[in-house]
């Protein structure tokens, strides 16, 4: 990328000021700094695949680590391990988000596995005989309570990049005896599911994983029926959160790609074509940043 320090032209134009080369692929900053406009000297275009494909890979070392440990020596080890407190408090990751009802209907592994920020399967008011999809399913807690809930009628599906998760998924979901759930590897950004084919889609923690969350969010209203529900659980960023902070808060959860903030989750709802939004916070997990718990709903459709 040598046009970014060698053409004078180029650093006139405020996306490539030098000052705005370090961020300019940011999630944030992207609308500002990546639009065609500007022309092609910044290179975002160039970068933003690349980046998002390293991203990518980061996490699912991570969790691939993870998913290794549980079965292991050493299960609290991984990305977002369990034993995270903060500020000396509860613990803010992992099983112990869950009421212990919940985990006594799943296998060990299956509770050990989970690395999220909260319990999406409690605020999703579940129906016997929905679809469910959980994004980034991980060792299938959430596969798991949630097929019990939508009972043998409905239908829970784990969706998961990850080789070593999806096997713990599927072990577990032998070991539980639970027979209406199903499996896919594939990425958040594409869903391997048909359009309109899902009654309410979770998440634990994963979203803010992605490197392209607008995206993560649009295949979530493609895989909606009219109607359909989004209820997750993820770590929001508050407004002033800087750069210095963003990167300690990648430290100490594991959140690689960074969260959004509550105005920009609910900008990216609102631009996929969801409604009725609604973010709350749960706990604090940081300084300047906090698991919520996110819902929104795909709208009907029009009655003729």
């Amino acid at each position: 990328m040598a046009e970014l320090t060698t053409a004078a032209e180029t650093t006139e134009k405020s996306c490539c000021a030098p000052e705005a080369q370090a961020t300019c692929c940011e999630p944030s900053a992207k609308a500002e700094c990546c639009d065609p406009s500007h022309g092609e000297g910044c290179g975002c275009a160039a970068d933003t695949t690349a980046q998002a494909g390293d991203v990518r890979e980061q996490v699912r070392e991570r969790y691939a680590a993870a998913a290794v440990q549980v079965t292991t020596t050493d299960p609290g080890a991984g990305c977002c391990a369990p034993s995270e407190t903060f500020d000396g408090g509860s613990e803010v990751f992992g099983a112990a988000l869950y009421a212990m009802g919940d985990r006594e209907q799943i296998p060990d592994t299956a509770a050990l596995a989970s690395l999220g920020c909260g319990n999406p399967t409690a605020v999703a008011e579940l129906h016997e005989g929905e679809t469910v999809l959980d994004l980034g399913s991980g060792g299938g807690i959430d596969v798991l309570l949630s097929a019990k809930r939508v009972g043998p009628t409905g239908k829970a599906h784990g969706l998961d990049m990850t080789d070593e998760m999806l096997a713990l998924a599927r072990e577990n979901a032998r070991k539980a005896g639970v027979e209406n759930v199903e499996f896919h590897k594939g990425y958040i950004e594409e869903i391997p599911l048909p359009d309109a084919s899902v009654d309410v889609v979770i998440s634990n923690c994963v979203i803010n994983l992605s490197g392209d969350k607008p995206k993560v969010l649009r295949e979530v209203a493609r895989v909606l029926r009219p109607g359909g529900r989004f209820a997750v659980s993820d770590v929001i960023a508050d407004e002033e959160m800087d750069d210095a902070t963003r990167a300690d808060m990648q430290a100490y959860t594991g959140c690689i790609a960074g969260a959004l903030t509550h105005r920009e989750f609910t900008q990216a709802l609102t631009d996929a074509g969801l409604v009725d939004v609604e973010i709350r916070e749960t706990h604090r997990v940081h300084e300047q940043a906090a698991s919520a718990i996110v819902r929104a709903r795909k709208p009907s459709a029009l009655v003729a």
